[in-house]
């Protein structure tokens, strides 16, 4: 045993030592204009690391404007983990695909990341021997109806500001307006010139075709006055300046629906769709009455998940379906908005076989390439095993009946002379028991029917759907047809069942009442229930049949 942990001691170490020594890079945003700065991030949670990491192989492509280290102590669950990160800003050399080269940490290495640097328009710099500007520009000149355009506002200082600044809030009428993320803040050389960039996004969706005006926004800040101070006798800082700038208006053109889309499906303009599904357990090897869930999620770049439709619903013969409430997700990305939707809904087979799961089909405009497109899952075919737990138990003393194969057929005359054998010697003991005196049946394996009867009221009105669920299977196997059956023809037993199930299999189910069900078993025909010989005085019958 010594020997076995003084094997294992170095390889826990060295396991733990791996761990720590990771070294993670990202950037604040992938895509960027020439001349703007992005933020490279490097952590790690490894203590025994000290220094910084090695910067030269940053020399090749990039300016490093300023590094920062920042260390923090987080406690979780009474766990401490401390981490280090280093904060670094890059100005990149070139334009094109740029690729931020791993960076050396003791024994750690950090992945390489890849850059989009696009070349910027020359008119944007015709403001740039302002102090202060601000440029609103649109992604597109024209979108479809309720489709996304995304607005991208930048106000350039290249003179220091207070913190009092503010921005007009964004109304736009006849339209809806997501913001993109949180406010990006940056550098930028202009003409030779360093300023500072507060960027803000949003994605404007109009709600009616047309032409849509963008107003000008106007962005108010205090200068930080740098001039030395006139009076020689004053004290403190002096006031600085208030300005205030305003942006171009800017038009959109907004599209009708295209009349080349089905009339009858909701209107989908996206850049593009995922649909994918789901199971838990897979449903390779199940049974009559397992629960299974059913996960269908769409994914859709350029709408909120607000605007998702619901999905056609499993409306299939032999499942019963409970379904959940939708999961709606949104996502910010460098092209926009990416909204999710993910419905849920548990399936319980009631009959085994075969059973058809149609194809799922969504219809949506593709924005990108502007067309339409299909986005499919396949029909599939669940097959559905029987239950063992959910047959019936056949009584005791009941005649078994031989079921007679096909290849023997031939033998009929043999059949008929045992069936004719078999009746004469089933009459002669009917006959000699008909003089015999009365007696009790075979004392059974299990409760008696009066008792199962009281197990499920007790379970019923207890509102206890587990419990009703086991009083019932038992009870039932005691019957001469099956619950199915029962409920097939006793429409109140068919409704308190399914409130049941719903209990048992859908979250949302939590507060059942068991009076509805206890109130139908009750209220069977007598004639269809399996009756207590014995009865309430614990005698047989007087007159027996």
């Amino acid at each position: 045993m010594t020997r076995f942990t003084a094997l294992l001691l170095p390889l826990l170490i060295c396991t733990a030592t791996a761990q720590a020594a990771e070294l993670t890079a990202s950037v604040d945003r992938s895509r960027l204009n020439s001349g703007e700065t992005v933020e490279l991030t490097l952590e790690t949670s490894d203590v025994t690391q000290f220094g910084k990491p090695d910067l030269t192989a940053l020399e090749a492509l990039f300016e490093v404007r300023g590094t920062r280290q920042v260390n923090q102590l987080n406690t979780l669950n009474g766990d401490n983990r401390a981490t280090t990160r280093w904060i670094i800003t890059l100005l990149p050399k070139e334009n094109g695909s740029v690729v931020i080269p791993p960076l050396q940490l003791g024994d750690a290495q950090s992945q390489p990341i890849t850059v989009q640097v696009v070349e910027s328009d020359t008119r944007e710099n015709q403001n740039s021997l302002d102090p202060v500007f601000i440029e609103a520009s649109l992604d597109q000149s024209s979108v479809y109806v309720q489709a996304q355009a995304i607005l991208t506002l930048r106000i350039y200082h290249s003179v220091s500001l207070y913190d009092d600044s503010s921005l007009t809030p964004l109304q736009i009428a006849d339209a809806r307006i997501e913001q993109l993320g949180d406010t990006r803040t940056y550098e930028k050389d202009l003409n030779g010139v360093r300023h500072g960039v507060i960027e803000m996004r949003y994605a404007i969706y109009p709600q009616h075709s047309g032409l849509l005006t963008i107003a000008p926004q106007t962005f108010s800040a205090t200068l930080v006055d740098t001039q030395p101070s006139q009076d020689a006798n004053a004290q403190g800082p002096k006031p600085g300046k208030l300005m205030r700038v305003s942006s171009a208006e800017i038009p959109l053109t907004v599209k009708p629906k295209p009349l080349t889309y089905p009339v009858d499906a909701p209107w989908l303009p996206a850049r593009s769709l995922s649909l994918s599904e789901s199971w838990n357990p897979e449903p390779e090897h199940t049974q009559v009455g397992d629960s299974m869930t059913r996960s269908l999620t769409l994914k859709v770049e350029g709408l909120a998940s607000s605007q998702l439709p619901a999905l056609p619903a499993t409306d299939v013969n032999g499942l019963r379906r409970y379904p959940d409430q939708p999961v709606l997700a949104n996502q910010s990305s460098d092209r926009g908005l990416i909204g999710s939707r993910e419905e849920r809904e548990a399936l319980v087979p009631s009959r085994s076989g075969a059973i058809d799961l149609p194809t799922v089909d969504v219809v949506w405009w593709n924005t990108f390439e502007d067309h339409l497109e299909h986005s499919s899952l396949p029909a599939r075919t669940l097959q559905v095993a029987n239950n063992p737990s959910l047959q019936v138990d056949t009584p005791a003393g009941n005649l078994q009946v031989s079921v007679v194969d096909n290849d023997v057929l031939w033998w009929w005359k043999l059949s008929t002379l045992i069936l004719a054998c078999t009746t004469l010697l089933g009459f002669g003991l009917w006959w000699r028991a008909r003089w015999q005196p009365a007696v009790h049946r075979a004392a059974q394996t299990g409760p008696s029917p009066r008792t199962l009867m009281d197990d499920i009221k007790r379970a019923s009105q207890a509102n206890d759907p587990q419990a009703t669920r086991q009083a019932l299977d038992a009870w039932a196997r005691q019957q001469p047809e099956t619950l199915a059956d029962m409920a097939a023809r006793f429409v109140p037993l068919s409704d308190a069942l399914d409130g049941l199930n719903g209990a048992l299999y859908s979250e949302t189910g939590q507060h059942w009442q068991g009076e509805d069900l206890w109130r139908a078993i009750r209220t069977i025909p007598a004639a269809e229930r399996v009756q207590d010989p014995v009865g309430d005085s614990g005698l047989p019958p007087l007159y027996p049949k």
